[in-house]
């Protein structure tokens, strides 16, 4: 079947099935539903003007999850500065709980914070992998289309990836006690 991205039809057809996953794996890029929508909606603006042809459905959406992961990589890119400055005015004493209750949620979200930092400490080579493979319940095989790479080598790109997350959180951990 071939795809033809200014069809209506076609355009439809991809959209609809396609549109949650991406946005699915760009927010686990950029942390942020409403900036993974906007970049999905334009990783399918790109796609209609674009005026390309696909063999199948599949082959559209991965162009489509290698477009919107650039996009998403290139936002996150130009918005690196300014969330290093909010981290560090976050980090100063004054805008610190005054507090530490203990409640559950605080400790939650600590804890999703502390992992997220950590993701982002990764190597982007890496990094990307396992959020493709955790976050986007694609597989090996899709991941390494997406990125380019075999699918030997997202595997170990995924467990490499891990190993490196545990030791970074391993080391957070006995910086703390």
């Amino acid at each position: 079947m071939n795809i033809k991205s200014t069809d209506r039809e076609d355009f439809k057809l991809v959209y609809d099935q396609n549109y949650e996953l991406l946005v699915q794996v760009v927010v686990h890029i950029v942390y942020s539903l409403d900036v993974a929508e906007d970049l999905t909606q334009e990783a399918f603006e790109r796609f209609y003007v674009r005026n390309m042809s696909f063999p199948s459905e599949v082959d559209a959406r991965y162009w489509l999850l290698r477009v919107a992961k650039n996009l998403a990589l290139n936002y996150v890119r130009r918005n690196k500065r300014e969330s290093d400055m909010i981290d560090k005015v976050k980090s100063m004493p004054s805008f610190q709980a005054v507090s530490p209750s203990g409640s559950d949620e605080l400790l939650r979200s600590e804890r999703v914070e502390r992992v997220r930092k950590a993701i982002e400490m990764l190597p982007e080579h890496l990094r990307l992998a396992l959020q493709l493979k955790e976050f986007s319940g694609l597989d090996y095989k899709a991941i390494g289309r997406v990125l380019g790479i075999s699918e030997t080598n997202v595997k170990v790109r995924v467990h490499r990836a891990r190993k490196k997350l545990e030791e970074i959180l391993g080391r957070e951990a006995r910086d703390v006690y």
